[in-house]
């Protein structure tokens, strides 16, 4: 009987041990977990900022080349609207002149 108390005791610490052990592995892995996911919300934020900046880049790109489609169809439409005045001009001289 007095042997065996050493030997619980000696069980019961190496028990303590390997759970303290256990736990600290826990630990780690937890911390290690934590790490890797701030690391990757730290690239998904860079990620999120450089795509808002070329979204920006790309907004204005479209902006600049609607408005010169617009500077463009507005030239041509003031050359049509030229031409007519100039062809109805010339009508109304060719009309004038068959009554002379």
């Amino acid at each position: 009987m007095k042997d065996l108390i050493p030997v619980v005791l000696a069980l019961t610490a190496f028990v303590l041990v390997g759970c303290d052990q256990q736990k600290a592995a826990i630990d780690n892995n937890k911390e290690a977990t934590k790490s890797a996911i701030d690391n990757r919300k730290d690239a998904v934020s860079v990620a999120a900022a450089a795509a808002t900046k070329q979204a920006e880049v790309d907004a204005a790109v479209e902006k600049a080349k609607i408005e010169a489609n617009k500077v463009t169809a507005q030239a041509q439409l003031d050359a049509d609207k030229k031409k007519a005045d100039a062809q109805a001009a010339l009508e109304k001289a060719r009309v004038d002149a068959e009554k002379k």
